[in-house]
C-alpha cells in the first residue's frame, strides 16, 4: 500500500472521466495569532492498495503539531475490490472536508495515514503568524478562534 496523492485545497470532486479535480491547494496558512481556527478546508488522499488486498479496510489520518501534539484525528474506511493484473491496483480516493479546525500554535502540522498497520506519510501544513494586512505569496483564511 502507497499514497499516490494527497492534498490540502480549496475545494476537489471526481469528474466525469475519473479524473480527481483539486482547485486551491495549499501548504500555508497565514494567521492573525494563535490559536487559529480554519473553517474549512479539503484533504485530498489517494491510496493505492497491494494487489493482495481485497475486501473491508478501515484508515486513519493523524494531524501533529509542532511538538507532536495530536491535533486533529479523522478516521475512514474503503471497500477494496481485486483487479486483474492487467489493470492498475485498486484504489480509494478520498476527498474529505475538514471543518472548524483549530490550530494551537504556528509550526509545521504533519497528515499521517495509518492503514494496514502501516504508517505512511501525507500532506505537511505550515502555520505561519501574519505580519500585516496584504501578505502575499501563501494563503490567508486562518483566522483566531472567538
Amino acid at each position: 500500500m502507497r499514497i499516490l496523492a494527497s492534498a490540502l485545497c480549496d475545494r476537489a470532486a471526481a469528474s466525469p472521466e475519473g479524473k480527481l479535480d483539486i482547485h486551491g491547494a495549499f501548504h500555508d496558512l497565514y494567521a492573525p495569532g494563535f490559536p487559529a481556527r480554519q473553517e474549512r478546508m479539503v484533504l485530498v488522499l489517494v491510496l493505492e492498495w497491494d494487489r493482495t488486498d481485497s475486501g473491508h479496510y478501515t484508515f486513519r489520518v493523524d494531524v501533529t503539531g509542532p511538538r507532536g501534539r495530536r491535533v486533529l484525528t479523522v478516521e475512514g474506511r474503503s471497500e477494496v475490490a481485486p483487479r486483474p493484473g492487467d489493470r492498475p491496483p485498486p484504489r480509494t480516493r478520498l476527498v474529505m472536508p475538514l471543518e472548524d479546525v483549530v490550530f494551537p500554535e504556528r509550526g509545521r502540522y504533519d497528515f499521517r495515514v495509518t492503514a494496514k498497520g502501516r504508517k505512511l506519510k501525507g500532506p505537511v501544513l505550515y502555520l505561519i503568524e501574519a505580519e500585516g494586512e496584504g501578505r502575499g505569496g501563501g494563503r490567508a483564511g486562518a483566522t483566531r478562534p472567538a
